[in-house]
């Protein structure tokens, strides 16, 4: 599947409301239990990446690292965002199909 099907999964998602996004957000999704998938752009630094993929596999939430976080926040139309969690299952469910989960 094209990249870009993700990025419009994703918009398609933050117009619904089910896009948690930023560093503060994303983390109490994660530890609130709310979020079903996190993704962590490509450029985030590698103790960002490291952060979230350590929580991620504690609270069990697939985790994938995709896209440039300049593109994951045009998407969702915030400006940059290093990270973002998908609240809802079955938009959760139809990205993990289309990409790479680690933990």
């Amino acid at each position: 599947m094209r990249p870009d099907k993700i990025m419009s999964m994703l918009s398609i998602a933050a117009k619904a409301g089910k896009i948690v996004s930023g560093g503060f957000q994303t983390e109490k999704a994660i530890q609130g239990g709310s979020a079903c998938l996190v993704i962590i752009a490509e450029d985030a630094s590698d103790n960002t990446k490291k952060k979230y993929t350590d929580n991620c596999a504690f609270y069990e939430i697939p985790c994938v690292i995709y896209g440039q976080s300049e593109d994951l926040g045009h998407c969702i139309g915030k400006e940059f965002r290093k990270t973002l969690a998908v609240t809802d299952p079955g938009l959760a469910g139809s990205i993990v199909k289309k990409t790479e989960v680690i933990g």
